[in-house]
């Protein structure tokens, strides 16, 4: 699962602590989902009653969904007790427990242990956000439509995906499937639908404008890192003679195959990817509120301070 660690202006823990929340939450996620799968594996072996031993799942001291060593200040208690009727196949299981990070990574991008941002509606109901986060691994990371505070003037970006091995920056077209989108050179290109014709501004104007922010905070920085430009259009033929520099086009016909080429990737967090995750952080738009003190939250997951 991908991480989300900017959502448009809202308050992250990734950018309280990008080294940390990465790795800690591949290592957790991994950990807690061996938990999960062998108490719903123990639970279809029994000759107990499922709902009966369900139920005593249940009525033993909660299961602490992440468990991390952290200082005092660090601890967000959260609360997560396993539900009496967990899905039947295993792939069922998957998407069980890849809903409940869903949730998580949803609750680190919006808000910390001191401060939360009040969230839009749409971005919870958005389910392009959840095909990112569920359907690529680990190690990328997100940024989705963050708000960048250039000269003190704010500025909406497209989707930056860093992973491993460079900087990829995503600009969706969301037309009416089975629209033909025809490229062009122009300002716009075109919107053929069964029957009418229309125009959209052409992505390369956005991508470019991403792509100038985030060179300028790594040169800002001294770092150097690749960066490419993709067009996706998922459920839409694009119809092009040449692509643009350093751009990728992927309509409805190249998809499956730039899909499989995320989701085969297996290289570990790198230090770069990281620093670079850094300096973008430390140039986003923030707004949020302190927590007040008082607010106890009820939520699917507990943190729980360890032992030394």
């Amino acid at each position: 699962m991908a991480q989300l660690i900017k959502l448009q202006d809202y308050i992250s823990r990734y950018e309280w602590s990008p080294y940390r929340y990465p790795s800690q939450f591949i290592r957790l996620k991994n950990e807690n989902w061996h938990q999960l799968k062998d108490m719903w594996e123990k639970a279809a072996n029994s000759s107990v009653d499922h709902t009966e031993m369900m139920q005593e799942a249940k009525e033993h001291p909660r299961w602490k969904l992440w468990k991390r060593k952290t200082k005092a200040v660090d601890v967000d208690h959260e609360e997560y007790t396993a539900d009496l009727d967990l899905p039947e196949t295993e792939q069922g299981l998957k998407q069980y427990y890849l809903d409940k990070l869903l949730h998580l990574q949803m609750k680190w991008a919006t808000s910390t242990v001191t401060d939360i941002s009040f969230v839009d509606k749409k971005w919870t109901e958005d389910n392009e956000i959840k095909y990112f986060l569920q359907r690529f691994p680990d190690t990328y990371l997100f940024l989705y439509y963050p708000i960048f505070t250039i000269k003190k003037a704010p500025v909406e970006c497209e989707i930056i995906l860093i992973s491993p091995i460079g900087i990829e920056i995503i600009c969706q077209l969301r037309e009416t499937t089975g629209a033909m989108i025809i490229a062009q050179d122009a300002r716009t290109w075109i919107v053929e639908k069964e029957n009418s014709r229309g125009k959209l501004l052409n992505p390369h104007i956005a991508l470019k404008r991403t792509e100038n922010i985030i060179k300028g905070i790594l040169s800002h920085y001294h770092l150097n890192f690749p960066i490419t430009k993709t067009i996706l259009a998922k459920s839409n033929p694009v119809q092009f003679l040449a692509e643009p520099y350093q751009t990728k086009i992927i309509g409805k016909q190249q998809y499956d195959s730039w899909f499989s080429q995320k989701r085969n990737m297996t290289s570990p967090l790198k230090n770069q990817q990281l620093k670079v995750a850094e300096a973008l952080l430390k140039h986003v738009q923030t707004t949020s509120v302190k927590r007040p003190e008082w607010e106890e939250e009820r939520n699917p997951f507990e943190f729980v301070e360890e032992e030394s």
